[in-house]
């Protein structure tokens, strides 16, 4: 079997969904679909829940974008009579109350409550689109079988829970196509969780481990995975084949193309996973496995934006090697602030993360109480795998470096542009 992903911007209007068709007709083997939230829905979602919890009624008219975008895809697609409206129309109305009804609590909680839901409308209308077409396919809400802890808008799997469910719900010998939802989860209490941005993707490797995948192909509107954004820079070339570590590394720098989550599920199976384009089907794309055959190695550039670059000091200049070390690590533990990059001296500690404000206003204010800290905002992480002379001097020019890292293979710099 086979499990294929296609992401929001694959799927992010009616010609989109028909293409979805055309590409998983050819396939002869059981296949199980995970797909994303349609093109900007997850925005569009996030900005309703940023004013119903300010308290602000225009949340209401922006449900109704939402609702009147899907309802047009449906149109489009023919299902507007089909009894898949229905679904969409409960779903849409299950969610309206909910807001109406409900007193905002915990944000990270909310969040999942509502945001959730995108996943939920793309796949009901797919799946209509696709049993109208003739295919065999069942919805599942994958809601109910991927089980998670409730460390809400960043769940853990709880691995076992989730394989027994999974397995027993996903049942080649009844039905040969599965389609579900990446990106969402459940607790064994019956709330809903996420899995983080981009959370699609981790969804599909996680199918794939359980379900012992042939392969996991991602979808998406590129060619494959290139050697830099090239939105960023140009002159990029796509990388034919890597490794899961090569994967690994640029995922944990930055790399958006793959959640960084997705390639540890796939690599403890040996399946491999294919990134492809979803407007170019025929092309092969870049395939990730174990056994890839060297080849001449070109840089790779990752940046990672909107990062604070923050410097933890211990008030009496004592060394912040041992316990110093463990407590302020542990802080950034409890108030759920991922770690980017990691530099410590003597007698201070560097660390870059994500431009999270509200988690990382707290976890400053816990700091201070024991150490000083600054910080400079709005930095990037740069990083060149594969590193030249030329190819550091072409990315860190106009920038002021605040801080390099170096290895045999990789060089990080944290960076500023410099004002003209």
């Amino acid at each position: 079997m086979i499990v294929y992903k296609f992401g929001g911007a694959s799927v992010k209007d009616a010609e989109g969904i028909r293409n979805l068709h055309k590409i998983i007709s050819g396939v002869k083997q059981n296949l199980v679909i995970v797909i994303s939230a349609f093109g900007k829905t997850t925005n569009a979602l996030e900005k309703v829940l940023q004013e119903w919890i300010e308290g602000n009624k225009a949340y209401i008219s922006h449900m109704n974008e939402v609702y009147d975008y899907h309802y047009s895809m449906m149109e489009k697609l023919g299902e507007d009579q089909d009894d898949f409206k229905g679904l969409l129309d409960q779903s849409f109305s299950k969610l309206k109350d909910y807001l109406l009804v409900t007193k905002p609590g915990k944000y990270d909680f909310e969040y999942d409550q509502v945001v959730s839901y995108g996943e939920i409308w793309s796949t009901l209308i797919v799946s209509g689109f696709l049993k109208r077409s003739g295919k065999k396919a069942e919805w599942i809400d994958i809601r109910e079988y991927l089980i998670t802890d409730d460390r809400f808008r960043d769940a853990n799997i709880i691995w076992s829970e989730s394989y027994n469910r999974i397995k027993e719900v996903i049942d080649f010998r009844r039905m040969p196509l599965f389609i579900t939802q990446g990106f969402i989860g459940g607790t064994l209490a019956g709330e809903t969780t996420t899995l983080g941005r981009e959370g699609s993707d981790y969804t599909a490797a996680i199918l794939g481990n359980i379900l012992e995948a042939e392969k996991v192909v991602f979808w998406k509107d590129v060619s494959g995975i290139l050697n830099a954004d090239p939105k960023w820079l140009s002159g990029v070339t796509r990388l034919n084949h890597i490794s899961y570590k090569e994967a690994v590394e640029m995922t944990f720098s930055g790399a958006k193309i793959i959640h960084p989550k997705s390639i540890k599920p796939l690599h403890n199976k040996g399946i491999p996973l294919e990134v492809r384009s979803f407007q170019n089907p025929e092309e092969e794309g870049t395939t990730i496995k174990a056994d890839v055959k060297p080849e001449e190695a070109v840089p790779i550039y990752v940046r990672k934006e909107k990062q604070i670059l923050i410097s933890i000091l211990p008030i009496d200049f004592s060394f912040v090697m041992g316990d110093h070390l463990s407590r302020v690590f542990h802080s950034f533990m409890v108030n759920g602030v991922k770690v980017n990059l990691v530099q410590a001296s003597a007698v201070s500690i560097n660390v870059c993360v994500d431009n999270e404000s509200p988690k990382v206003n707290a976890l400053i204010q816990e700091l201070e109480k024991d150490y000083k800290t600054v910080y400079n905002d709005n930095v990037e992480v740069l990083t060149i795998r594969h590193y030249t002379p030329q190819a550091i001097d072409m990315i860190t020019s106009g920038r002021d470096i605040l801080l390099e890292q170096k290895t045999r293979k990789i060089v990080r710099f944290v960076v500023k542009e410099v004002p003209s």
